[in-house]
């Protein structure tokens, strides 16, 4: 069955632990990762919010508070999306927030924003790409991946990885940023990443064609 396109709001119906609002985190501050250069070493038994990955590069402009009311966000006021086999079979139930191309990795930056504000832990978080890798793996993955799946097994945060890497385990709650890669490719991930979901999956791309994908593969 075809993905209803979502308000780019995650309703959080999904049973899940309170993660508890770290001190300094705000939804418009952009999160810098470190440029070139010896790897910093922050102190790994820091609160998780705080060490939330981010993108680097120039700050962008703030998207408001991380609790703008839901007014400012058109759309359907419920989610209405249903899904196909695969998601059936998984139990999870399917959001797609609709966007382009290019802005699909920033649609997924704001759902993980509203996550986290609903309640969820940054550690039942997973963010696929099927395009480019979001900025923060492809850092934390110049240091080797050991160190890099490291941080996914210690499941103390939000964790980004490739749609297609087999490495990539299991969260509550996967998001998934349809920005780029071949057909195939993203045929593939998607239903992969409905396996991944154990409650809640958050597909953010262009509406037509995640349902075309969708419905070939089925």
């Amino acid at each position: 069955m075809p993905l209803i396109p979502e308000e780019p709001q995650i309703h959080e119906s999904v049973p899940g632990p309170r993660a508890t609002p770290a001190a300094g985190r705000t939804a418009s501050t952009p999160r810098p990762v470190p440029g070139p250069g010896p790897r910093p070493a922050p102190p790994r038994g820091a609160p998780a919010a705080s060490a939330r990955p981010g993108k680097p590069g120039p700050a962008t402009p703030s998207r408001g508070p991380a609790g703008a009311p839901p007014a400012q966000r058109p759309g359907p006021k419920q989610p209405t999306a249903t899904a196909g086999a695969a998601g059936a079979a998984s139990g999870a139930q399917i959001q797609l927030i609709p966007a382009p191309q290019n802005g699909a990795l920033d649609a997924a930056e704001e759902a993980v924003d509203l996550l986290l504000d609903s309640g969820r832990a940054p550690s039942d978080i997973l963010v696929l790409t099927t395009g480019e890798l979001h900025p923060w793996a492809a850092h934390e993955l110049s240091f080797g991946e050991a160190a890099y799946w490291a941080q996914q097994d210690a499941a103390d945060d939000v964790f980004y990885a490739d749609a297609t890497a087999e490495r990539a385990t299991g969260r509550p709650v996967v998001v998934v940023a349809v920005n780029g890669g071949a057909e195939q490719t993203v045929a593939r991930a998607l239903p992969a990443a409905m396996t991944r979901a154990g409650a809640l999956l958050v597909v953010c791309g262009d509406p037509e064609r995640i349902n075309a994908l969708l419905g070939v593969h089925a």
